[in-house]
């Protein structure tokens, strides 16, 4: 069976809550995320086979009814994802330089799916996928690697988010500092 990730991007807090209940309720899943982000807004993220994440995708969409700002089910999604997004990536340098790739969207459920885009693209490191916390709202994502691969990954995560307008802006800078680095990881 196919491993999946769903998640459901709600503005109120307290339906957030009903609608990782409903999901866990409903289907055979694993809760990753349950939690408030910024501006009040709470994410519920579930893991489990495909057709699991389906059935609870959708219980916790007709929960939600109109306070769902957005919401996605990834099939296989990239292995560095779900790390990037609890900091759990490591990165060395080792002496060599760095280009650094960002993506930056409006929505939580817009980031992630252009980040696993961008992993799937190219040969990059996921540093950081940060969901809404501590930002206003918006997330973003931080990648390094060499020139060429951080454009094509950054290019492919922000066709994903600019297909339903939610990408703020993508950056590429080509040698990134070793003081800027230094505070990336």
């Amino acid at each position: 069976m196919s491993k999946a990730v769903g998640l459901i991007e709600s503005i109120s807090i307290g339906h957030g809550y009903e609608i990782a209940d409903a999901m866990v309720k409903k289907a055979d899943v694993l809760l990753l995320a349950c939690r408030p982000v910024c501006s009040g807004k709470h994410l519920s993220m579930v893991a489990g086979d495909v057709g699991a994440v389906n059935t609870a995708i959708k219980a916790g969409l007709e929960v939600g009814g109109t306070s769902v700002i957005d919401h996605f089910v990834l099939p296989n999604i990239h292995e560095s994802v779900i790390p990037a997004l609890t900091g759990a990536t490591s990165f060395e340098q080792d002496g060599r330089s760095v280009c650094l790739g960002v993506l930056e969207t409006f929505s939580v459920a817009s980031l992630i799916v252009a980040a696993d885009a961008a992993a799937k693209a190219a040969d990059v490191t996921l540093i950081e996928v940060r969901a809404a916390i501590g930002i206003g709202g918006k997330s973003y994502a931080t990648m390094v690697g060499d020139v060429s691969a951080v454009r094509s990954a950054v290019d492919a995560g922000a066709r994903t988010a600019e297909e339903n307008g939610m990408l703020v802006s993508k950056i590429v800078i080509p040698l990134l500092s070793e003081d800027v680095l230094r505070h990336l990881v």
